[in-house]
């Protein structure tokens, strides 16, 4: 039964991607307001069509330290669940993204109308330069940043080390950061076809300031906050 689901709910996301990313090719010369507000429709049928199909559901704590101005979003990285629920969460926002993605017809597509910061994982220095660099100039216009820190998908209470990226953009912009914490792998495990029923637990923390913290300190203080919502909520 849950394969019978998961198929459905597969063939809707990919039916509503192509027709979504379709419409959104004409929006190509249109402001980042307009083409992000289009294309975030796809990530909000998903959630609604994963209750729908598979009755998953999201319980969103702290959602009063969602800022409206831009910030940098970290997050721990389980599934592909929180590529879609932010959208539905926070403000308007773009992603650090290996440019591996953009090969991808119709789904890469649209995420270059969206303004991502494109890096070559082969490249590690150079890589994060960029991400500081065009990092600030996203937050400048008044598009907030998600980066997972931990590079790529973990299994479920599996936490990677945590990269400096996003605290050195703190550090370089004075942007508050905004650390978040999912469980979303115990539904949707990394590379998983088939998704359970349940309830999602994403939390939100305060805003912190880069203040006069180390990127490494500031990262630090971050993983630190994601193990402690991680032993409450897993």
């Amino acid at each position: 039964m849950l394969l019978l689901r998961s198929l459905l709910y597969f063939v809707g996301s990919i039916i509503s991607l192509v027709l979504i990313s379709f419409v959104g090719l004409f929006l190509i010369f249109t402001g980042y307001p307009t083409r992000q507000k289009f294309l975030s429709q796809w990530a909000i049928f998903c959630i609604w069509w994963l209750k729908v199909t598979l009755n998953i559901t999201t319980e969103v704590i702290g959602r009063e330290n969602v800022l409206q101005e831009p910030c940098i979003i970290i997050s721990n990285h389980q599934s592909t669940w929180e590529t879609l629920a932010f959208q539905t969460i926070f403000p308007a926002h773009t992603w650090v993204l290996k440019r591996e993605l953009l090969w991808l017809p119709v789904f890469g597509w649209s995420l270059a109308l969206l303004n991502p910061i494109i890096i070559n994982r082969g490249d590690k220095l150079n890589a994060i330069k960029k991400v500081i660099r065009q990092g600030a100039d996203r937050l400048k216009r008044g598009i907030s940043i998600v980066i997972y820190p931990e590079g790529t998908r973990q299994p479920y209470k599996q936490l990677g080390a945590y990269q400096n990226g996003g605290s050195a953009i703190a550090k370089k912009t004075g942007y508050s950061i905004v650390p978040v914490y999912h469980n979303a792998g115990k539904l949707w495990a990394k590379g998983a076809f088939i998704k359970k029923p349940g309830a999602i637990t994403l939390v939100i923390g305060k805003a912190i300031s880069p203040s006069n913290l180390k990127p490494s300190e500031l990262t630090e203080q971050i993983r630190r906050w994601t193990l402690e919502q991680e032993s409450k909520f897993n």
